[in-house]
C-alpha cells in the first residue's frame, strides 16, 4: 500500500516568512522541516500501487488558474492528546475551489469523497502524548502575514511514516494555468 496526498509545496518566500514563527514555541513540539512545508489540498490515504497511474491521469486533467496565496495569521488544532500549530492561507475561496476539483477528480477513480471541512493552511509543528499550552505562541504570531506568492502547480506525494516522522516523495507535478 502507498500512502498518498496532494499538496502545494511552500514557496521559498513563504518559508522565509514562516521561519521566525517556528522557533521558541511550547516544549514537546515536532517542527516540520522547512523543506517539507506544504499546503495539503487532499489527503488520499493508502492505495494499491496499481491505482497510482489512474490518480496521476485524472489529476493531469484538472484545469485551474494559478493562485496568488499569502499567509494570514496562525492557529492551533488541539485534540487534547495531540495537535498542530499552523499558518492560515488566503485566498480561501480559490484554494477551496482547487481542493473540490481534486476531490471530484479522485472520486472518478473510485476514491471516497472528502467529508472533512477544508481549511487552507501550512502545518508548522505537531505534538502528541499530552496537552501543550500554545496560547502564548499563537498570540505572539497572530499577525503573521506575507505578500502573495504564486502557487502555480501542485504535487502528488507519497508519505512514509517512521518513528522519526514522515518523509515525503514527490510522484508527479501538475501545472496550474
Amino acid at each position: 500500500m502507498h500512502r498518498l496526498f496532494i499538496a502545494i509545496p511552500a514557496p521559498e518566500a513563504l518559508i522565509d516568512t514562516l521561519a521566525p514563527a517556528m522557533e521558541g514555541g511550547p516544549p514537546n513540539l515536532r517542527w516540520v522541516p522547512e523543506e517539507d512545508l506544504h499546503c495539503t489540498l487532499r489527503f488520499i490515504g493508502n492505495v494499491e500501487r496499481g491505482m497510482i497511474p489512474q490518480i496521476v491521469e485524472v489529476l493531469g486533467d484538472i484545469r485551474s488558474p494559478a493562485i496568488a496565496a499569502q499567509i494570514d495569521g496562525v492557529g492551533i488544532l488541539d485534540h487534547r492528546r495531540h495537535g498542530a500549530l499552523w499558518a492560515r492561507l488566503q485566498p480561501k475561496a480559490a484554494l477551496t475551489a482547487l481542493h473540490h476539483k481534486i476531490d471530484r477528480a479522485l472520486q472518478t477513480v473510485g476514491l471516497e469523497p472528502e467529508h472533512r471541512a477544508y481549511l487552507p493552511h501550512i502545518t508548522l509543528a505537531r505534538w502528541s502524548g499530552g496537552r501543550i499550552h500554545a496560547r502564548a505562541w499563537a498570540e505572539r504570531n497572530a499577525g503573521l502575514a506575507s505578500e502573495a506568492q504564486p502557487f502555480d502547480s501542485f504535487t502528488l506525494f507519497e508519505s512514509r511514516l517512521s518513528r522519526h516522522g514522515a518523509s515525503y516523495t514527490p510522484i508527479a507535478d501538475f501545472g496550474l494555468a
